[in-house]
């Protein structure tokens, strides 16, 4: 068993170097979204990823789950998705006629809701406490969710038929959104070489992947990101950018608080997956448009010039000075 209190965040960073190795044994390339991935998982937070089907997205997590000793289990939305799909439901056993709580797929360390776009946002909402709280309240009781948790979901861009825009209030609960590109040539050369080899290459598999820690092990190393220290100057600074959104033009509605407190929890997590103790404004700034982006509505004067989201992400990097610690 890992002591905690002995751990270092180098000690962390090489650990965590051994969690990635075991993850590119069956997922390749993509390192930005295995990194935001892990962040998102020391930070205690939830993973939004916007993306077509088939970049690999759910065997990303498969292969996570197993590299930190846990379980994953997928769940795939649709419009007829019912909330107990999720949570689970209180029924009766005919032998004893005593109800109990049968537990949902939520009960699990990485729980992956696939395309969660397609269901409506009754459905969607099932999440909404599993997400903040970290249980499921049904019929009077309290049943905590497994520890760590976290939710990955995957969406379809808007432009796909038979989606629904999820509510701000579900955006809001997810610490990070990033967008699932198209591998380099080579790197899908080499998914698909790897795939075929001495196989139909009918479905991905991370088989190959080991545990590298224990989930106990994990939530050491989930503490010890969240006591990386963060200088007043590096606070002020992910406030001040945060605050600038509520009064950018290109911007109808900015972000609340709670975007300045996953910018500094994102941003602990990645110093400690760079070996360091300490945050730099660097951090802050290299996380702004995966943590603030799906936090703001844009204005109809943007969205006619087409300006992107980095581009306004950018222009506000750019207009909020960074301190020098």
């Amino acid at each position: 068993m890992m002591e905690e209190k002995n751990l270092t965040a180098r000690e962390a960073a090489e650990i965590l170097v051994k969690v990635k190795a075991e993850i590119a044994k069956a997922f390749i390339g993509q390192a930005e979204l295995v990194d935001h991935a892990l962040i998102t998982l020391l930070a205690g937070g939830h993973l939004l990823v916007e993306g077509v089907p088939g970049l690999g997205k759910t065997l990303l997590v498969r292969c996570l789950a197993r590299a930190i000793g846990g379980r994953s289990k997928r769940v795939q939305f649709t419009p007829d998705l019912m909330p107990g799909d999720i949570t689970g439901s209180v029924i009766l056993d005919t032998q004893t006629g005593k109800f109990f709580f049968r537990q949902g797929p939520v009960f699990t360390n990485l729980f992956i809701a696939d395309e969660i776009n397609r269901a409506p946002a009754k459905t969607q909402a099932a999440l909404f406490e599993s997400m903040q709280e970290y249980q499921v309240s049904l019929d009077g009781q309290d049943y905590p969710l497994p520890d760590p948790f976290m939710v990955l979901a995957t969406e379809n861009p808007f432009e796909h038929e038979g989606t629904y825009p999820l509510p701000d209030a579900q955006k809001d609960r997810f610490l990070m959104k990033i967008t699932a590109v198209y591998p380099p040539a080579e790197e899908e050369k080499a998914m698909v070489e790897r795939v075929l080899a001495g196989t139909t290459g009918a479905e991905l598999s991370a088989e190959n992947v080991q545990a590298v820690l224990a989930p106990e092990g994990f939530n050491a190393l989930r503490n010890l990101a969240s006591r990386t220290k963060t200088d007043p100057a590096v606070i002020d600074y992910a406030v001040r950018l945060t605050a600038a959104t509520r009064t950018s033009s290109a911007v109808q509605t900015g972000a609340g608080p709670r975007g300045s407190l996953a910018l500094i929890r994102c941003a602990r997590a990645k110093a400690l997956l760079e070996g360091r103790d300490f945050v730099l404004p660097d951090d802050v700034k290299s996380l702004a448009r995966p943590v603030l982006a799906h936090r703001l509505t844009f204005s109809a004067e943007s969205e006619l010039e087409g300006l992107s989201d980095e581009r306004i992400i950018s222009d506000l990097l750019a207009k909020t000075g960074a301190p020098r610690v």
